[in-house]
């Protein structure tokens, strides 16, 4: 059985229910994501959890109206100027999730573009942010909840993966492309690829 979650319904709009599949809502942003995938998993057993979702790309990482995957999504957790925290007993905070590598290099070899994604609690809208992210966290794709849904999943033992349609560029607001239509397009594109990729693996 695979776990579809999306923040919010209207991401679901392309979806057409099919056999295995469940669909769940999980809210906006990175402590709903984790929270509402972790209360799924401990209720029932699912052999994938799937991210599905709109983001923004940074400059030159995709275009939009693309369809993506997510190779691994980190999350700033550090000093404001980027340092590590000093944590007691030589303990580490977990900064970065990754998804199936089988199930990226699937949706590779169908020519999906393969990049590594960053999630935020508060949307980019200067290009300051969005340059000071594409440079120091290496990010192609900004969204909301991936790292969250996948360290959710890795938690509970689950395998998992992050698709995304991009609807805007990361940046000011007022110049970034916002297309809704354009980005559940390609977030329809990679998810069904996704899932045809899935139908012929036992294990989901």
């Amino acid at each position: 059985m695979i776990l579809l979650a999306c923040a919010v319904e209207k991401e679901l709009v392309f979806w057409q229910p099919r056999a295995g599949v469940e669909t769940l809502v999980t809210g906006v942003g990175p402590v709903e994501a984790a929270s509402a995938i972790a209360a799924a998993l401990a209720a029932r057993h699912y052999g994938l959890v799937v991210n599905a979702g709109l983001g923004g790309a940074f400059d030159g990482a995709a275009q939009i109206g693309d369809g993506v995957v997510i190779a691994e999504d980190a999350m700033e957790i550090s000093l404001e100027d980027g340092t590590p925290l000093n944590l007691p007993r030589g303990e580490r905070t977990v900064e970065e999730a990754r998804s199936e590598p089988s199930l990226v290099a699937g949706l590779r070899a169908k020519g999906f573009p393969v990049l590594r994604g960053i999630t935020v609690a508060r949307v980019t809208s200067t290009e300051d942010t969005a340059r000071r992210l594409a440079a120091s966290c290496g990010a192609h794709v900004e969204s909301m909840e991936g790292f969250a849904a996948l360290r959710a999943a890795q938690r509970a033992g689950i395998a998992a993966i992050e698709v995304r349609g991009i609807s805007n560029r990361c940046g000011a607001r007022e110049s970034s492309g916002w297309d809704f239509a354009a980005g559940i397009a390609g977030l329809a594109r990679v998810s069904n690829a996704l899932l045809e990729l899935c139908d012929g693996i036992k294990d989901f």
